[in-house]
């Protein structure tokens, strides 16, 4: 490389961030890998109660880091997308037809975070040179200097030939972006409890009038089986907000097709507002942003922290084969568009379009459905992009 040693910040201590940190460290092994995080080391982890949805080439991914908490995790083997009103047509995508051992899984952020936050401590420890952290620390006041590099304040300025990005944070508390859609929809998140009539491995993806519904399982508890949720609904309508328990329960059987049906309690649900927030572009100079820094995505399909592992991926191969940082962050740029742009819209298409109670459309998309399912080339394609990506 034409920086033989590059110096290189990363800004958030997320699963994306230190996923990028653990794999630039790898790829680059004489480069300076520094990770930065508001967040302080000793923090509680387990108290995110966030659930993530993870592809199996994410899974694939974070077992090479030797950073999956596998006892921690739910497998999904069957994939059911349908829509509300009833009608015949299901498109059901199964890890057995693509001879897989599964399509992805689900387990809590906090689990994920805390193993990836293991293998990184371990790994600097193996190289304490080149390899350090600081948390507790905000990182801010990016300044392009002179000669390329880039100033990054941490309490102290200090420059860095290369700065990532990983921050993201949420939806609501963003700044405004180059691509900015406010979709008028709150996702409603929580746990739900499921009876014995609830298959194993399954997760359901149901488009409603007011936005998608989405059932995930999570491993059992102390108390038995249960799943994530995630019901999006329109904000200036919300018929969530004014039930009680027990009428959510009843909403929630009304709504889903009969095989998630079995329900039968709901913890407390949290709201938050979505929409899609994005740069065009993840590489500006020196620095390049990954995951929620770049684009954060409606939750439709659960796959926003699985674009941004593969940012991950990606920047630590572009640079690892290119003669320098800006050939091997335009690489990056390149590399990475198909995928991304393909996905965003996606997730805003079915956002939106899925939303719209119109006849016309209703049929529409009940044709769509079953296009897909009765075109096998179709849907296998569809489900490995769900599991690993654009290729």
């Amino acid at each position: 490389m034409s920086v033989p040693s590059p110096s290189i910040a990363v800004v958030g201590a997320g699963p994306v961030g230190l996923c990028a940190a653990q794999l630039l460290a790898q790829a680059l092994p004489r480069a300076a890998v520094s990770v930065f995080d508001a967040r302080p080391l000793d923090a509680d982890l387990t108290r995110d109660a966030r659930t993530l949805a993870l592809g199996l080439g994410s899974v694939q991914l974070l077992q090479r880091l030797q950073a999956w908490p596998a006892e921690q995790a739910e497998p999904i083997t069957t994939i059911s997308v349908s829509q509300v009103p009833p009608g015949a047509a299901e498109l059901r995508l199964t890890a057995a037809e693509m001879r897989a051992p599964l399509l992805g899984a689900v387990l809590a952020y906090g689990s994920v975070l805390g193993a990836l936050q293991s293998a990184w401590l371990h790994q600097q420890a193996a190289a304490p040179q080149r390899l350090r952290h600081q948390f507790g620390q905000r990182a801010s006041g990016l300044k392009p200097l002179g000669d390329g590099r880039v100033e990054l304040d941490a309490g102290v300025a200090e420059a860095f030939d290369l700065v990532v990005l990983a921050e993201g944070g949420l939806f609501a508390d963003q700044a405004g972006r180059e691509l900015r859609r406010d979709y008028g929809q709150t996702a409603w998140v929580g746990e739900l409890r499921l009876g014995p009539g609830v298959p194993r491995g399954l997760a359901v993806e149901r488009f409603t009038r007011s936005g998608p519904l989405a059932l995930l399982p999570l491993p059992d508890d102390a108390q038995g089986r249960r799943a994530a949720l995630v019901w999006c609904v329109a904000s200036t309508d919300d018929p969530v907000a004014a039930l009680d328990d027990g009428q959510r329960l009843t909403a929630l059987r009304s709504l889903f097709p009969p095989e998630a049906q079995d329900l039968t309690g709901i913890g407390p649900l949290k709201a938050f507002p979505l929409g899609l927030n994005a740069e065009r572009q993840q590489v500006q100079g020196r620095v390049v942003r990954i995951g929620n820094a770049s684009q954060t995505l409606h939750p439709v399909a659960g796959q926003g922290l699985n674009l941004g592992l593969r940012d991950a991926v990606s920047l630590a191969r572009a640079l690892r084969d290119a003669a320098g940082l800006d050939e091997g962050l335009a690489r990056f740029q390149r590399q990475r568009t198909p995928d991304r742009w393909m996905l965003m819209g996606a997730t805003d298409l079915f956002a939106r379009g899925f939303a719209v109670d119109l006849p016309l459309a209703t049929g529409l998309r009940e044709l769509g459905l079953r296009a897909l399912q009765h075109l096998p080339p179709l849907r296998q394609a569809l489900a490995r992009q769900m599991m690993f990506g654009w290729r």
